[in-house]
């Protein structure tokens, strides 16, 4: 079925509604008054509806022309954001742009390179996604993401991506100051932390086996979505862990955490960039540039 509802319709409705006239509308689309009122008078026919009444020299919309001005100028910024998607494609930009940043880093390690990529192309849609453990490596292999922010190191390679090193986390095993172990001699031992409830992020894999690193527990673990709701549970007491230095160093200073001493090195972790190398995108390579300097 044809609908008689056209952009020009909908862009002649708009202008009468902002402007309150038929003659307004017509100086601010620049054409002519009868040229304004044969567009509205045709879409009403074609309709059997009626859009407009009068109310003094105002042209006032009814509630059926309210309805369609409204889901109308969806329509219109729709189309708009449609034309400049094209135009950007055109040039090279990806119109929308993925990124998924790891649990371990915190949403502000990308916004101040997003509010500079604003200043060159700000009509380019990006989103952010949060992804844990394996689900980091997965969102790029599955295209859920074009970048991701801090993958951990891969046990194998992974064909057809590019991984490149963006710095080293420091982690600290950490207990809240009422937690029994923070009354343990230091440093210490794997013997005694393994006694204790671990508090784990969940992988956000979702077609592969869930992975875990850093458990060192005999009991039941609890579960949590995120690394800030891990800080938030073992500064509640509700089990241990070790959480990303840079992550709490806050937490350490105001005392809501307590650093111990463990029986044995803690070793590094590398955090890295990945993109797939068929990428090529202008977007995708402005933020590697950005990020990686």
């Amino acid at each position: 079925m044809k609908y008689p509802i056209t952009l020009d319709a909908l862009e002649v409705l708009a202008a009468i509604d902002r402007k309150g006239s038929f003659a307004a509308a017509a100086q601010e689309l620049f054409r002519v008054p009868s040229a304004i009122s044969y567009t509205i008078q045709k879409l009403e026919q074609d309709l059997d509806i009626v859009l407009f009444r009068k109310e003094g020299r105002k042209a006032v919309l009814t509630q059926a022309g309210k309805v369609l001005l409204e889901q109308g100028r969806d329509i219109l910024e729709a189309t708009e954001r449609l034309a400049v998607a094209a135009k950007t494609t055109h040039s090279g930009w990806e119109p929308v742009f993925n990124i998924a940043v790891d649990s371990l880093l915190s949403f502000e390690v990308i916004y101040p390179l997003i509010a500079k990529f604003y200043q060159v192309q700000p009509d380019i849609e990006i989103n952010l996604y949060e992804e844990v453990l394996g689900g980091a490596i997965e969102a790029i292999a599955t295209e859920r993401a074009d970048l991701v922010i801090g993958v951990g190191e891969q046990p194998t390679p992974q064909p057809g991506l590019i991984i490149k090193n963006l710095q080293q986390i420091d982690w600290v095993f950490a207990v809240a100051p009422h937690h029994p172990l923070a009354q343990a001699p230091q440093p210490v031992s794997r013997q005694l932390i393994e006694q204790h409830r671990f508090i784990v992020v969940r992988d956000s894999a979702r077609y592969q086996a869930p992975q875990s690193r850093r458990l060192c527990s005999k009991r039941p673990v609890l579960s949590v979505p995120t690394i800030s709701e891990k800080i938030n549970a073992q500064c509640a007491g509700l089990g241990v862990g070790f959480l990303p230095k840079h992550r709490i160093q806050n937490h350490l200073q105001q005392g809501l955490l307590l650093a111990l001493e463990l029986d044995g090195e803690i070793p590094q972790e590398a955090i890295n960039l990945a993109w797939k190398a068929s990428n090529r995108g202008k977007v995708l390579h402005w933020f590697i540039e950005g990020l990686l300097g």
